[in-house]
């Protein structure tokens, strides 16, 4: 996540105007179930709220003696509302505010670019530090792009809680990619991705919760936008799979279409079908949690690593979403974006999905307006 984003497109050109974009993020999600609510010490039977995010960024691209562009953002997210200990109960109040700051120099040249970036993010008990270098190369008919890109993060670790410990970890990444034109309506697209971190990957906030102190994953991303002449509407395929030392495997489809309208409206609508199996030391939720969810389930005796976070369970997840845009005049666009998110543990599509935990839903809604000078 901390390399540059591999834009699909089969031809990059230094921007001849420069954008600002502003974005209003409001998520909020909500766990179904019979866990104990330790804020109130009442049982929670049907849907409750539990975190909720409001997230405001600005972002602007400005070029520079027209082989040059410098882009820039700042996002400020305020976190509150309540995380589970352990599965999904046990839960605990949280407020938080994070604010990131992101630098990218892009240098253009005939036949490709290379783009050199930094980030800066800071919370009350986290500090990320991310570099980046990404260059692009195509072929001289302009039908392919190849892509290369590397990264850095060195993550600080500072909990809140006793007894106070500093963690440290520190990732790089590495990514490839290959973009090719097949046709006057076909772009497809293949990246291989991989990571080595070192450090500490556990959650002091939760119980029961050792992870091993190295996480490599590898990922493979193919992607395939058709456009359509008939209706000038556009699909976008994507599937992605992912794999980790931890033992995870994870699968992503991904379809979206977008149709231009009349006036300058575009709706997009998106599907996205996700499923994971659990991490080789994930501890399933026990027979005397599921009679009383105020006693977490203890670890395996003898275990080396363990976790009760949900997060690394086997589960299926739905997310539907709609996205409408509207150009507003030649320098002025607006767009809001709706999903929702269902995740259930027998959605799995393989492994063992842990019957014992509540359902989980959320959803999010985002707004921005973008400027052109």
């Amino acid at each position: 996540m901390a390399l540059p984003s591999v834009q699909f497109a089969y031809a990059e050109a230094a921007p001849d105007e420069s954008v600002v974009s502003f974005k209003y993020l409001h998520y909020q999600d909500s766990q179904i179930g019979d866990g104990v609510n330790s804020i109130s010490g009442a049982s929670s039977a049907g849907s409750s709220s539990r975190m909720g995010v409001n997230a405001y960024s600005v972002k602007a691209v400005v070029p520079v003696a027209g082989v040059w562009s410098l882009g820039t953002s700042f996002t400020s997210d305020s976190v509150s509302g309540a995380s589970p200990m352990y599965h999904s109960s046990g839960l605990t109040k949280m407020t938080d505010l994070r604010r990131a700051i992101d630098v990218e120099l892009t240098r253009y040249f005939s036949s490709g670019t290379l783009s050199f970036g930094s980030g800066y993010s800071k919370e009350s008990d986290y500090l990320s530090r991310t570099f980046s270098l990404q260059g692009s190369l195509s072929t001289d008919d302009k039908n392919s792009t190849f892509t290369l890109g590397g990264s850095m993060n060195r993550d600080d670790i500072n909990p809140v809680i006793p007894p106070y410990t500093e963690y440290k970890k520190k990732i790089y990444s590495g990514i490839f990619g290959i973009t090719r034109i097949l046709s006057k309506g076909d772009i497809v697209q293949l990246n291989l991705g991989y990571s080595n971190g070192n450090g500490d990957f556990s959650d002091p906030y939760k119980v029961n919760d050792h992870r091993p102190t190295k996480r490599n994953n590898t990922t493979i991303l193919t992607r395939w936008n058709h456009h359509f002449d008939w209706t000038d509407g556009t699909a976008r395929l994507s599937y992605r799979y992912y794999s980790d030392t931890f033992g995870i495997r994870a699968h992503t489809l991904e379809g979206e279409y977008v149709q231009p309208l009349l006036n300058g409206w575009t709706v997009a609508p998106l599907l996205r079908l996700y499923s994971q199996r659990e991490a080789d030391f994930y501890v399933a939720v026990g027979t005397v949690e599921k009679a009383d969810p105020t006693q977490p389930t203890p670890p395996p005796a003898g275990a080396v690593h363990y976790s009760e976070d949900q997060r690394m369970s086997a589960f299926g997840a739905i997310t539907l979403g709609l996205k409408v845009t509207k150009q507003l005049s030649r320098d002025w666009m607006a767009d809001v974006k709706y999903e929702e998110y269902e995740q259930r543990s027998k959605w799995s599509v393989y492994g063992n999905g842990d019957s014992g935990l509540a359902p989980f839903g959320a959803r999010s809604i985002q707004v921005g307006l973008s400027k052109k000078f």
